[in-house]
């Protein structure tokens, strides 16, 4: 594809939204959650783990630890017990203790609604901030994880392999009042269509709008934080 104008990029990274949107309606978040609580915890449980082992983890974890304040009171070891199979548990207990104690003395047991202070408790970096805002709240977040800067490189909407790089170019192309489902629909996208080894081109919709080869190699997004720091 030709260099493109900064318009014409947008111009075409609005017809790429629409056109996610048209392909995958039933994006949603796929993480179960009742409560802005139970969502910060499935998200840093989700860290190197299917949501579907989240969603089969957190009901005993809800059960046992239902609040921000009973969980920042939680024993290492049971808690470790309950979030095993998630993988990297050792880390996941301490983060999760660890937020939850900061929200309960921070923020009087409440999931803050503002990204500079999600930010700042253990084990939730922009990523997990951004689900939290978009889902929870109904804050425009956009969320970049793997999926996500994967796609936004192949269609040729940033060149950048920083999540928080990626996440500010797409920021600039993206409505905001969209945001929220435009992660959603890419997230939707990478899993059914656009493969990471295999991308399924010829049955792609966003085909035509998209200058990626089959064959071409891919740098995927770049992260330095361990696995339960999500950004």
């Amino acid at each position: 594809m030709p260099r493109e104008s900064k318009a014409a990029r947008e111009g075409r990274a609005r017809q790429i939204v629409e056109a996610l949107f048209q392909a995958h309606p039933d994006a949603r978040c796929a993480l179960d959650y009742g409560s802005a609580f139970e969502l910060l915890c499935a998200t840093i449980l989700s860290a190197q783990c299917t949501d579907k082992m989240v969603n089969m983890v957190t009901p005993a974890l809800f059960a046992r630890y239902p609040d921000a304040v009973r969980l920042s009171e939680a024993d290492d070891e049971d808690l470790q017990a309950i979030i095993r199979s998630t993988g990297f548990y050792k880390n996941k207990t301490k983060s999760l203790i660890g937020m939850a104690r900061a929200v309960v003395a921070d923020h009087g047991g409440e999931i803050p609604p503002r990204l500079e202070d999600l930010v700042k408790l253990p084990g939730v970096g922009r990523k997990t901030a951004n689900v939290i805002l978009g889902n929870a709240f109904a804050v425009p977040g956009l969320v970049v994880d793997t999926h996500v800067g994967r796609i936004a490189s192949r269609l040729g909407l940033t060149k950048q392999t920083d999540a928080v790089k990626v996440e500010k170019e797409l920021m600039e192309l993206v409505p905001r009042d969209d945001w929220t489902q435009f992660s959603h629909a890419m997230i939707f996208h990478g899993r059914r269509v656009c493969d990471a080894r295999k991308p399924h081109c010829d049955a792609c919709t966003l085909r035509a709008l998209c200058p990626y080869p089959s064959s071409a190699k891919h740098k995927p997004v770049t992260r330095k934080k361990s696995p339960a720091k999500r950004k």
